[in-house]
Parts: structure tokens; sequence; C-alpha cells
């Protein structure tokens, strides 16, 4: 029997799917719990897909680790607690090339890649949908940069080491797009409200005529 989870690594809990499956077997969920904590602390700070191969006659578990998302790995590479939600409009995080070859490393025996060129390009197709630039530049610039031959260096060689003079210069560019979103996001906060409290503004009531000329009267 196989049973596959996302769970929380190297803090898995108890919960409904597991124990469903695990329940009529007789095998103890608190031990099968012990067993992939101890198999994902590696990843702690991610969700890991997990992978458990149950024999019901034995009661042996064999517990299977596979690699975390891409987005997974993204956010926690770059020190991210979510993605943007609106990549259209606020970006998270500024990525070096270098960071991206280093997951595209890492994740390439899992994606359908036929090098590590492609891999880069997949990993900047996540970097997309999560709000992350890439080099100052959003992603698709990157890529077709890629396809330009701008990054062959970076790539062949497999650099994941990011410069501290890159880093800074990375984080330096992408304090003023906060800055910027920032501004942008209050401003915008407060179109709504005036928006708000004009829609709740009541209007003027107008006198009937008939009064209007008694008064004149």
């Amino acid at each position: 029997m196989q049973i596959k989870l996302l769970v929380e690594a190297g803090d898995m809990k108890p919960g409904p799917v597991l124990s469903q499956k695990l329940g009529p077997t007789g095998i103890p969920i608190n031990q099968v719990i012990q067993k992939v904590n101890e198999s994902t602390k590696n990843f702690k700070g991610l969700k890991v897909p997990v992978e458990l191969e149950i024999d019901i006659k034995t009661k042996d578990v064999n517990i299977k680790v596979l690699s975390p998302p891409v987005s997974e790995l993204l956010k926690k590479e770059l020190g991210a607690e979510k993605g943007s939600g609106n990549h259209k409009q606020i970006n998270i995080a500024n990525a070096s090339i270098e960071q991206i070859i280093s997951i595209a490393k890492t994740k390439f025996p899992d994606l359908l890649s036929k090098d590590l060129k492609a891999a880069v390009k997949t990993i900047l197709g996540s970097c997309i949908s999560l709000g992350i630039l890439v080099e100052n530049k959003s992603p698709k610039e990157i890529i077709n940069e890629i396809d330009e031959g701008k990054y062959d260096s970076e790539i062949s060689q497999e650099k994941t080491e990011t410069s501290e003079e890159k880093r800074k210069e990375l984080d330096e560019y992408f304090s003023k797009i906060k800055d910027e979103q920032e501004k942008i996001l209050k401003e915008q906060e407060a179109a709504k409200a005036a928006e708000g409290a004009e829609e709740e503004k009541p209007e003027e009531t107008q006198e009937p005529e008939e009064e209007k000329k008694e008064e004149k009267k």
C-alpha cells in the first residue's frame, strides 16, 4: 500500500488522512510520524512530498522523501514567507542567477529538463508566478537572455555562490522597489477609502415644490 503526503519537514503531526489509511493496518501512527520527521529533518521549515510504502502483512514502512516543491525552495532560499499573490504588481524578492542555478541543480533529478540550462528556465517560470525578480529584472527577461546565451558561463560552470558585492547591489535595488510598491499600495488604499466614504455620504434631500412656494409667500 502506498500513501502520498505533503508534510512539514521534521514537524509532521497526526492528521485524518494518515489515520484513515493506517488505522485498519494496525500500524502505530506515532511510530510512522516519528520516522517521517527523522527522514525529513534536513528540510526543516519546508513542506516536502513523502511517499510511504507499507507492507500490510509484515507491517514494515518504507519512507521515500522527495525534494520539496520549487516554490518552497525559492521561498526558503530568498527568505520569503509566501508568494506575491499579485505578481504583476508586487515583487517579494530579488534573486541572483546563481541562486536560481542552485535550486535548478537541487530539482534537476525531478524535472523533465534535458539539461541544467532547461532546468534553470523552469525555475525562472516559477519565479514569475511567485513575484520574484532575478538580477533586477523580470524572470521573462532573464529567460530571453538565457536563450541568447548571456548566462552560458554561469550555467556551464554550475555557479551557485553569489558574491557579497553582487548581493549588496541586488538588495539595494530591491529596497527601492519595495519602497515604490508600498507607496503605490498606500495610494490605492487611500483611493479605496475615499471611494467608500463617498458612497456612504447621505444624499441631500430636495424640498417639495409646494413647500418652496409657501416659503416665498
